[in-house]
């Protein structure tokens, strides 16, 4: 169990930090927002993540990646998060790569991840069609005809869907919506014929989109995986998905914090700087044990993708729900003790907040979460 990182993390940490904080800052996600930028990121700042080895840091070096390991993307994933930093990231690394050295042939596999390594291929997952997180709810169909698949449904809250190269569709070819069997992942062109992309305009400006299948025909080697199994790798890509959110929560819950600290410091109420009142150095304290006890639920659960550890599960469903948690208690406090200039746009903590209630519900929210540990537990 590794609790620290090791030197070779530390230095993509800090890389990643430095770079973060000078080429993809938070002033960049209100450019972004402003300007109603159709692609939601910067095409040159994505360019050069993939140039320093981000979009492959858990792809083999067999299919040009640089395989770091989890735990070095997500101390990426935390550097965005401290940064709000608008990229594909998530969707195409941890979602569609994912999905990919989970399930994809041989021939998938040497085709799509070297693309996906030199970032010349983006990914986005369609699972949900309801407001709430549900795995195994997808009800879009998938019919096979002759050799080929027809796809009939929609999907909404697709991280990065409406710019995507490609989709990763969860779809229904038995059974009923809820039910675990059925399931199969298919590649779709987001430029398929029949594929419509709305890009959904998200409280904390992150990109998503709602998409629309009408018919929508795929050839057989379009599958990733087996029929009906999809589940079997649905699961471990959601856990894989929930430990790298909860890594970005993270350092969104740490940057929150540390400009909270800043504001005390610099803020006077009665001719002294509203740090020095002990209430707020108590409320201080408490934020700052929330964020190291979520930090170490954190540490641990990369750690346990990076060993391929059998409590995974567990540990991602853990991670998340604590880290929503601090996070949820973090980002309220930091509003309040900003005062009413908090609720204002001109200052970034406001951004904070509405970033935080997203990432909160992302591949479910708290509740959600206790109630997966509880049932992995055997409660």
């Amino acid at each position: 169990m590794a609790l620290v990182l090791n030197e070779d993390q530390a230095l993509i940490k800090d890389t990643a930090r430095e770079f973060c904080a000078s080429r993809a800052p938070v002033s960049q996600l209100r450019k972004l927002r402003d300007e109603r930028d159709p692609l939601g990121y910067d095409p040159e700042t994505w360019k050069q993540m993939a140039e320093l080895g981000w979009a492959g840091i858990v792809i083999s070096e067999a299919h040009g990646g640089t395989a770091f390991g989890w735990m070095a993307l997500g101390s990426v994933l935390e550097e965005q998060g401290r940064q709000l930093t608008a990229s594909p990231l998530f969707a195409t690394a941890v979602l569609g790569g994912s999905a990919i050295m989970l399930a994809g042939s041989e021939a998938q596999q040497a085709e799509l991840l070297s693309q996906i390594a030199a970032g010349e291929l983006t990914l986005a997952l369609a699972l949900e069609e309801s407001p709430l997180h549900s795995p195994f709810g997808s009800a879009l169909a998938a019919e096979k005809q002759g050799e080929e698949w027809v796809l009939r449904g929609s999907k909404q809250f697709v991280l990065d869907g409406h710019s995507a190269d490609r989709l990763v569709v969860v779809a229904r070819t038995s059974g009923s919506a809820g039910d675990r069997e059925g399931l199969s992942l298919f590649l779709v062109p987001g430029d398929a014929k029949g594929v419509t992309r709305t890009r959904t305009i998200m409280v904390d400006s992150r990109n998503a989109a709602h998409v629309e299948f009408d018919a929508v025909t795929v050839g057989a080697d379009s599958l990733l995986g087996k029929v009906d199994q999809g589940a079997d790798v649905l699961e471990p890509l959601l856990d894989r998905a929930r430990v790298c959110m909860a890594a970005e929560m993270l350092g969104t819950m740490d940057e929150a914090f540390e400009r909270t600290l800043a504001y005390l410091r610099e803020r006077k109420q009665f001719g002294v700087v509203i740090g020095s009142f002990q209430a707020l150095k108590h409320r201080a304290a408490d934020m700052f044990t929330e964020i190291e006890l979520a930090r170490s639920t954190v540490l641990d659960a990369l750690s346990a993708l990076d060993e391929d550890r059998e409590d995974v599960p567990m540990l991602a469903a853990l991670a998340k729900a604590k880290v929503g948690e601090a996070l949820h208690t973090v980002s309220l406090e930091a509003l309040q003790m900003h005062g009413g200039v908090g609720m204002t746009d001109e200052f970034d903590i406001g951004l904070f907040l509405k970033r935080a209630r997203v990432q909160e519900q992302a591949f479910g929210g708290r509740a959600f979460q206790r109630e997966r540990y509880a049932t992995l537990a055997g409660f």
